[in-house]
This record gives C-alpha cells, sequence and structure tokens, in this order.
C-alpha cells in the first residue's frame, strides 16, 4: 500500500524508443501498429497508445546513437494475431525463447497472458498480449 495521497500517483504519459532514422521508425510502427501516428518537432513521431505515447525518436539528426530502450515495452491489443502478422511483415518477430517457447509465436504463456514479441530493426523489444488475458 502506498503512503502517497491517490491524487499524487505518478501517470505514466509517454514512452520513448529511440530509432536510426525517423521516416523508417515513423514507417515501421505505423505498420506494426496499425496506425499513421503524427509527426512532431525534434525529429519525433508520436502514436497514441490509449492514454500512454509510443514517442519514436531519432537522436541521430543530435549526432546521437539510436539505444534500444527499457526490457520489453507491453501493448495490449484485441487481435494479436492480425498484429502478429504485421510483425511477420515485418520481420520483426522476437528470435530468442520465453520459457522454452518460441516468443515470436502467440502462445498462452506461463502467467496466462496470450502474447508474442517483436524487436524492432533498432532493437527495441516489445510484447503485444490480447485483451483480456492480462496478467497485471
Amino acid at each position: 500500500m502506498s503512503d502517497v495521497p491517490s491524487t499524487d500517483i505518478p501517470t505514466l504519459f509517454r514512452v520513448t524508443v529511440e530509432v536510426g532514422s525517423i521516416d523508417q521508425g515513423a514507417a515501421f510502427y505505423a505498420r506494426l501498429l496499425g496506425m499513421d501516428g503524427q509527426r512532431h518537432p525534434g525529429a519525433r513521431h508520436y502514436f497514441d497508445c490509449g492514454g500512454v505515447v509510443l514517442a519514436v525518436l531519432d537522436p541521430t539528426q543530435g549526432g546521437l546513437t539510436p539505444t534500444p530502450g527499457p526490457k520489453s515495452l507491453y501493448f495490449s491489443v484485441r487481435d494479436v494475431d492480425a498484429v502478429r502478422s504485421r510483425a511477420a511483415e515485418l520481420n520483426a518477430l522476437a528470435p530468442y525463447q520465453v520459457h522454452g517457447e518460441p516468443a515470436g509465436d502467440v502462445l498462452t504463456r506461463p502467467w496466462g497472458e496470450r502474447s508474442f514479441y517483436v524487436v524492432d530493426p533498432w532493437g527495441n523489444d516489445l510484447c503485444f498480449v490480447e485483451d483480456g488475458t492480462l496478467y497485471t
């Protein structure tokens, strides 16, 4: 239990993933997520993912190299199989295993979520979970 009043609890509103090209990154995520998003100043492209914005950022325009973000960003989706099809078209299915099973396959994981994993071209790890099976 928290000692912080509920009105003071932080709300996560944006997560940034870094890419090596804003145009390629925006196109990749637009295809993967099935929405266009919106370009913003500063080599950014935003995707509204239900209250949390996925900010695709190209640090190379400032002379920096993209750095992969935290291990697995989790997205809840209604049609996990449709998203997996788009990920396969993008050749982005995760090549590793989760609990001994292919991460890129849509499977019911030991904790009950029906999900699959993606690795974008810049090394960012994503997981797509079928709505209604979320383990929270």
